[in-house]
């Protein structure tokens, strides 16, 4: 059997199936990817995650040019095995994943380039565990008349009859923001269908519903909003969080704020929060938990065997089936709770 070492791992319970493949060995097919996010014959997730050495990507000559000291890639996947520019969620996991596996130290404040389809993004680890990611340049699809409008799409969501304004913010992948007045609003909301969006972005889009909670003070000064936030992922469905839709629906909250909008947001999304911080030059920083929750290995011919498998063969259970999970130790870079208020 071909057995691989994975690990299982969230931010704000987006979850991912995280596998480390330093000599760029892995077959990563679409099947495969389905197969292992697959919550009942595979490990489980919302997407899958491949450690790989940057110079073993073939796309990833750009990002080598940026930054030669990204040396490690993320390889992410939508779980239904689409390839996927970026994810914010992600690459937070994909840090913690590094340090655990040694590749990468975050003492002292450094910041970590990860070279990523959208770029290099430089991570560093907060004293509380918490990892921030200057997620790089933001802009606005739709360019001024977006800007000025404060919309350049619209959205019908299942069950609603008219087609509600909505801003497109993209952050190396598509988003699509649409205000929505009351919490209720947004709780009734049903996302189990892909929301129709017009015009139709060509490689699809990532569809975020938000509600603006207001502003507080802290201690030190700095205006914080607070905007609360659902989301449809393109190629997966509705998630308990999304990292580059929670800064696309703190920049959208942000225009519609006009100039004297706040630069820092906590967004809470049904797993948890993050903090999102607009950046001088245009560019926006993600910050939030990256949780590593257990470990094992998993048999990758059986989870795709070649040829379909009899009813009852046992090869599907038991100890010698596709996966072995272990008990997690406590792998937590920081969990939900752990965070101070802004």
């Amino acid at each position: 059997m071909t057995r691989t070492r994975f690990t299982k791992g969230h931010g704000t319970r987006n979850d991912f199936v995280l596998l480390a493949d330093t000599k760029g060995e892995l077959d990563l097919t679409p099947e495969l990817v389905r197969a292992l996010a697959d919550r009942r014959g595979g490990v489980g997730g919302d997407g899958v995650i491949r450690l790989v050495p940057t110079a073993l990507v073939p796309e990833s000559r750009d990002v080598l040019a940026e930054d030669p000291h990204a040396i490690w890639f993320m390889d992410y996947r939508n779980a239904d095995g689409s390839v996927a520019e970026m994810c914010g969620n992600g690459v937070r996991v994909f840090a913690a994943f590094a340090e655990r596996l040694g590749l990468v130290s975050f003492a002292g404040g450094t910041e970590v380039p990860v070279g990523t389809r959208a770029g290099v993004k430089r991570v560093r680890k907060e004293d509380d565990g918490w990892f921030a990611v200057d997620m790089g340049p933001w802009f606005l699809p739709g360019g001024r008349p977006a800007l000025q409008d404060g919309y350049d799409a619209t959205v019908v969501v299942r069950g609603w009859e008219v087609p509600r304004p909505a801003l497109s913010v993209d952050l190396g992948n598509p988003h699509t923001v649409l205000a929505v007045a009351r919490e209720d609003v947004l709780e009734r909301a049903d996302l189990t269908e892909a929301p129709v969006v017009e015009p139709h972005p060509s490689h699809g889009t990532n569809v975020e519903l938000v509600v603006p909670l207001g502003e507080t003070t802290a201690d030190d000064g700095t205006v914080v909003g607070h905007v609360r936030m659902r989301v449809h992922e393109r190629g997966v469905g509705e998630t308990p969080s999304c990292g580059t839709g929670a800064c696309a629906a703190a920049l959208a909250v942000r225009v519609w704020g006009g100039p004297d909008a706040p630069d820092t947001y906590l967004v809470d999304v049904p797993g948890g929060t993050v903090r999102v911080r607009a950046l001088p030059g245009g560019r926006v920083e993600l910050a939030g938990p990256a949780v590593l929750v257990h470990a094992g290995e998993i048999d990758l011919a059986a989870l795709v065997p070649a040829t379909p498998r009899p009813a009852d063969d046992d090869a599907h259970h038991g100890a010698d089936g596709p996966v072995t999970a272990q008990p997690a130790e406590p792998v937590a870079a920081a969990s939900e709770g752990d965070r101070a208020p802004v």
